[in-house]
C-alpha cells in the first residue's frame, strides 16, 4: 500500500442523502492504485451524514463550538490540516466523478509534468439523469467563463471540486474561513499570485441540480456574483450565511 499521495477532503453538513454516493466513488481498489485517503469533515450535522461518512470515509472530523455556525471553508481547512497527501482534492457531498480512474491519473499527469502549475480547475455538468436544456445552455456558459478566466490570469475554480498543490494551499493559508461564500474563487485568486492554475476540461464532475431546482438559475448567478464582486473589492462575502439546500 503506497503512502497517501492524494487526500480527497468532504466537507459536510446535514448530506445524508447524498454523501453515501460519493463516497461510493472511492472503491478500495481507486483509492490503492492512487493512494487516496478520504476525509469527511463534518460541521455540526443532525441528520445520519456521520454514521454514513464512519462507513466508508478513512478520517471523519467533527466540528465541536456549538457557539458558532462551521463556514465550508472552516470545514475544508480542518479536513486538510489532518490530511497526509500532497495534492488536495476538495469536493462537495453531491458531486460524482465520472470515469474515476482517468480522472485521477489525468491530475497526477499534471502536478508531475508542470512544476510552475499550483491549482487545477475542472469542468462541471449536472448529473445525466437529472439534467435539462437550462442546465447545458448555463454550465456550458460558466465552463467557458472559468476556462476565460484562468486563460488570461484570473485565478478561478468551481467550489464542487477545487484541486490544490497541498505546498500551496499552505503558503497562502488555506481558505479564508471568515467567508460564508465566495471562498472558493478567493482561493484561486490568491493561489494565481503563487503559480499557474490550468482549466482543464477533460476534468469533469457531475453535481446535484438541487440548488438550481430551489432557487433557479437568475437567483443562484446572481449570488455568485454578488459574492464574488464583494469578496473582490470588500474582503467579505455579500451574502452571511450560505443556506443549505437538502
Amino acid at each position: 500500500m503506497p503512502l497517501e499521495r492524494i487526500s480527497v477532503i468532504i466537507p459536510t453538513r446535514n448530506e445524508e442523502k447524498l454523501l453515501g454516493s460519493c463516497l461510493d466513488q472511492f472503491t478500495p481498489e481507486i483509492k490503492k492504485q492512487f493512494g487516496i485517503e478520504v476525509i469527511v469533515s463534518d460541521g455540526g450535522s443532525s441528520d445520519s451524514t456521520l454514521a454514513i461518512a464512519a462507513r466508508s470515509a478513512d478520517k471523519v472530523l467533527q466540528f465541536e463550538d456549538s457557539g458558532k455556525r462551521q463556514t465550508i471553508a472552516g470545514g475544508r481547512n480542518s479536513g486538510a490540516q489532518h490530511a497526509k497527501g500532497n495534492i488536495f482534492v476538495f469536493l462537495n457531498a453531491d458531486t460524482q466523478i465520472p470515469r474515476i480512474s482517468k480522472f485521477f491519473e489525468r491530475i497526477s499527469r499534471h502536478m508531475n509534468a508542470d512544476p510552475s502549475l499550483v491549482a487545477l480547475a475542472v469542468k462541471v455538468q449536472v448529473m445525466p439523469e437529472d439534467r435539462t436544456i437550462t442546465d447545458r445552455l448555463f454550465h456550458g456558459f460558466f465552463n467557458q467563463y472559468v476556462r476565460v478566466l484562468n486563460f488570461f490570469g484570473m485565478g478561478m475554480g468551481r467550489g464542487e471540486c477545487q484541486i490544490v498543490l497541498r505546498s500551496a494551499f499552505e503558503k497562502i493559508g488555506g481558505y479564508n474561513e471568515s467567508l460564508a461564500a465566495g471562498e472558493d474563487f478567493d482561493l484561486y485568486k490568491r493561489l494565481h499570485e503563487l503559480g499557474k492554475i490550468r482549466f482543464d476540461g477533460k476534468l469533469l464532475v457531475y453535481e446535484s441540480p438541487r440548488r438550481y431546482r430551489k432557487y433557479g438559475y437568475a437567483k443562484v448567478y446572481g449570488q455568485w456574483i454578488r459574492n464574488g464582486v464583494s469578496v473582490l473589492f470588500r474582503k467579505k462575502a455579500s451574502s452571511e450565511i450560505w443556506e443549505e439546500v437538502r
